[in-house]
């Protein structure tokens, strides 16, 4: 007879083995190391290969089955009695960025593991089987397209674009692909899942300052990226008056702090970044004829983004007008908002609860691999603090109990969603 989970509150109170978890996270972050404390772990890069050949040997002697699919994607098997059924999907990644830390991305797949693990400790046979999946390439620091792996599997980045992108280099996904024999026979799409989790830090400071220890995800902010190209006249830095110049740097010193005005009245969720500028030509002492920077503009409400880019737009406008400066913005990504699933939130509110552990609802400011996961499934995630909020960074930082803590909450909400047969 099958017994639901939701069924047995005491069900979601057991606990994983945290210092197996820490001793993994540890044994991982000596693939790839920086000399600053980091990881260095890029996508399609031997040292991701060793990475996933250690999880592979530690998934093997768990007992659990492992496959590729045609974009790289792994994942893990742990059987249930309903082989055939949806499973329960968890996990994240473990490429890096060229100075990553030690828990972005692989927290989430170790703390995924030791989930089965300790469902194997335990002896608790679920009806879904469960699948750790390690999406491929989804920093997007070597190839220049961020969570690529769970796009092409979303049907949101074709297989053949993906395989073409190429790094610094020159060498593409494609022939990275084939070099560590990584093209599986499995298709890049969605499978039947019941329900999914993702476990991550929060790369922010919120819980930290709040002095919280779980965050409860209900979704994932916005985010639109344009490159912004002004077009003014170069002339000598010397001779020309200022009030007769088409000066591209003035311009988009005004665009900057108008649209810095525009997000600062948005609190606490705008949020707007310039970054990579560039003038052409190079010179310090000629009024640049082109300038170019990149914006990033997010936040969780899709109307209130859509807002933002049209007074964007119309800042950029009026500031051009006033300088005879022609302006060129091109949209280069557009993620619309992600709300999760209520049920999947349910679960993991459940969970937190029942650990007793002290926890808010909240958006993710960063963009992960579950929002393709979203498109398809239930879905919902599951925050850690992290030290100063930092990641992107050899400095990002977590604890032990903080580790085993996210990963209990994971273990509670897996034990909902499966369901079991036998549960001692």
């Amino acid at each position: 007879m099958t017994v639901s989970i939701d069924n047995q509150p005491d069900s979601i109170i057991h606990r994983v083995d945290g210092d197996r978890l820490w001793r993994r996270l540890m044994a991982m972050a000596e693939i790839g190391p920086t000399e600053n404390g980091g990881n260095n772990r890029q996508a399609l890069s031997d040292e991701d290969a060793a990475g996933r050949a250690l999880l592979v040997e530690w998934a093997t002697t768990a007992g659990c089955t492992h496959e590729l699919d045609e974009v790289g994607n792994l994942f893990v098997r742990r059987d249930g009695t309903d082989s055939d059924g949806a499973v329960i999907q968890i996990g994240s990644h473990l490429d890096t960025q060229p100075t990553g830390g030690q828990f972005d991305g692989v927290y989430g797949v170790l703390g995924g593991f030791e989930v089965m693990e300790r469902l194997n400790d335990l002896g608790v046979e679920t009806v879904a089987p469960i699948e750790l999946v390690i999406w491929a390439n989804e920093e997007g620091s070597r190839f220049p397209t961020s969570m690529m792996g769970s796009g092409v599997w979303a049907g949101k980045l074709a297989l053949a674009s993906a395989r073409e992108l190429r790094d610094v280099n020159g060498r593409t996904v494609g022939e990275e692909l084939d070099r560590l024999g990584w093209v599986g026979t499995r298709p890049a799409k969605p499978n039947s899942i019941k329900a999914a989790f993702e476990l991550h830090i929060e790369q922010g400071p919120i819980l930290e300052n709040e002095q919280l220890e779980i965050g409860v995800v209900t979704g994932v902010q916005g985010l639109r990226w344009f490159s912004i190209e002004l077009e003014g006249f170069p002339a000598h830095a010397g001779p020309t008056p200022m009030e007769g110049r088409r000066d591209p740097a003035r311009v988009i010193a005004a665009i900057v702090s108008e649209v810095y005005e525009l997000v600062d009245q948005l609190t606490p969720w705008g949020r707007a970044t310039f970054a990579q500028f560039r003038s052409e030509p190079v010179s310090p002492n000629t009024i640049p004829q082109t300038l170019t920077c990149t914006l990033d503009l997010r936040h969780p409400d899709g109307e209130t983004l859509q807002r933002m880019e049209q007074q964007m737009r119309a800042i950029v406008a009026d500031e051009c007008e006033r300088h005879g400066v022609i302006a060129k913005i091109t949209k280069e990504n557009d993620s619309p908002p992600v709300t999760f699933d209520d049920g999947c939130i349910a679960r993991v509110q459940a969970a937190t609860s029942a650990l007793g552990y002290s926890h808010k609802q909240m958006v993710s400011g960063a963009g992960h691999d579950a929002c393709y996961v979203a498109l398809h499934a239930p879905t919902s995630m599951i925050f850690i603090p992290c030290d100063d909020g930092l990641s992107h960074n050899e400095a990002e930082n977590i604890t032990k109990e903080q580790a085993t803590q996210g990963a209990n909450v994971l273990l509670g909400a897996v034990l909902q969603a499966a369901e079991t047969t036998a549960f001692p």
